[in-house]
């Protein structure tokens, strides 16, 4: 899974994340034949539907939760590769699938009380889990020098995937229950607190190796919200309000009033430039955290994510770099699978700033909540026009280069994990409800001075 660790250099954004192959990992792009034309609805429904396969058909066997990436060239690469944040976005996901009745809700919840008896197991660093794990021992797997032990950004993206399974769940039938209270204990026994460090703010990594070496605090803005939100809605170790205002907030300096294309971004984003930064940032803190109607003296937060949906949208429309194929109907900047110089595919996150000429599909599906009429265009593109060739036995895959005519026939957890949670949001809220009705998620924003009138609070 990739990592999205951004640490602000004078120049750059530094992205430490998959290691580059020395092999072409692309395929050629070859013009297909135009498919049946879908309905919006039927549309939804499919991307859906094919998005959840990557959890159900494709999940890790022995403990039921998302591998790390899945080759269709190589099904066998890393096959025991287990990733937490993208498991938590699974889960949600399968939820989804249940709720639409894509998949059976009985054999759901065995297989969700097989992956919580796997995490009850695994290796935990004061209560989180590392950013991957191997499947069949539950062991911690380094992600990379020094990032052998808990990572809490992981654990947060996971832990909004348990609260909403205990949710879902909870007022089922026995087993259900029994699925409920075990993603309860398990989300409890995190200690938020420990990653303060002792300070007021959080980090993301503690090693019992290194300890606290990498010395990554967690500042806005980024990806590493629910991190906060989760800290302090904690009822067994919380942490201080004080750690999102000096910490997350840095001292409430995070606001900005630049715009661009003359839409405001709201905060400083963790760019070089301060520019909207690519768009999972304001997608996986927001797969549970209804941003509708959320605000404190920082922000409105739906302003927030809405507009840089709308910013990305409105470069590739502008399309500065002048690569061939961007459009209205194809556009999306988000971390993803990437072409390297040489030619070999790599890794990186797209964003204004680092405009590779390349398309990832669940930048602009993941965002139908905030842009609906975009992100419906894009879809459409994809299976009405592109679907023989951009979209693969789990959805659309992971990203394509209209410009240098390949794609990619593989996926990641953490891109896949999104597109079912987030298309739902869109159309019936379903996540978003079940994450913010949580009444300690409620007391946890109260506790850092946000209202929502959505959920009367």
């Amino acid at each position: 899974m990739k990592k999205i660790k951004f640490l602000l250099i004078p120049s750059f954004v530094f992205l430490i994340c998959c290691s580059n192959s020395a092999i072409d990992e692309t395929t050629p792009v070859i013009p297909t034949a135009p498919v049946t034309v879908l309905t919006d609805e039927q549309a939804m429904d499919q991307v859906q539907k094919d998005a959840i396969k990557y959890f159900w058909d494709y999940a890790e066997p022995n403990s039921k939760l998302g591998r790390e990436r899945y080759h269709t060239d190589n099904p066998g690469f890393e096959a025991s590769k287990v990733t937490t944040g993208g498991s938590g976005f699974g889960l949600m996901s399968l939820i989804v699938g249940v709720e639409r009745g894509f998949i059976p809700r009985a054999e759901a919840v065995t297989r969700m009380t097989t992956a919580m008896d796997f995490l009850e197991k695994a290796d935990r660093f004061h209560g989180a889990w590392a950013h991957w794990m191997d499947g069949n021992t539950g062991h911690a797997i380094s992600f990379g020098n020094k990032d052998d032990g808990g990572d809490i950004v992981e654990t947060a993206f996971l832990c909004q995937g348990l609260i909403a399974v205990r949710e879902y769940f909870k007022n089922g039938n026995a087993q259900e229950k029994i699925l409920s209270a075990k993603a309860d204990n398990l989300w409890k026994g995190v200690e938020w607190s420990w990653y303060t460090n002792g300070e007021n703010a959080m980090y993301w990594h503690w090693s019992p190796t290194y300890q606290w070496e990498m010395k990554f605090k967690l500042e806005g803005y980024n990806e590493c919200l629910i991190a906060y939100i989760l800290g302090a809605a904690s009822t067994t170790h919380p942490i201080p309000a004080a750690a999102y205002h000096e910490g997350w907030t840095r001292n409430g300096t995070i606001a900005t009033g630049k715009t661009q294309y003359g839409i405001p971004l709201v905060f400083k984003y963790n760019t070089a430039s301060g520019n909207a930064g690519p768009l999972f940032w304001a997608q996986y803190s927001y797969l549970g955290l209804d941003p509708s109607q959320l605000s404190d003296k920082y922000a409105n937060y739906w302003e927030l994510t809405q507009n840089q949906a709308k910013i990305i949208y409105s470069y590739c429309v502008d399309n500065p770099k002048k690569w061939n194929g961007y459009s209205e109907k194809c556009w999306g900047l988000t971390a993803s699978y990437s072409r390297n110089s040489d030619g070999t595919t790599g890794y990186s996150a797209h964003d204004t700033d680092n405009d590779l000429g390349v398309i990832t599909p669940t930048a602009a599906l993941s965002s139908f909540p905030y842009t609906p009429k975009e992100s419906m265009k894009f879809l459409h593109f994809l299976y009405d026009e592109k679907k023989s060739t951009y979209v693969g036995i789990a959805g659309p895959y992971d990203a394509f280069s209209p410009q240098f005519n390949w794609v990619t026939p593989r996926y990641l957890a953490i891109d896949q994990g999104t597109i079912a949670p987030m298309i739902e949001n869109h159309r019936t809220g379903l996540i978003w409800k079940l994450f913010m009705n949580a009444p300690e998620v409620k007391q946890g924003l109260l506790n850092l001075g946000f209202h929502s009138g959505k959920y009367g609070f």
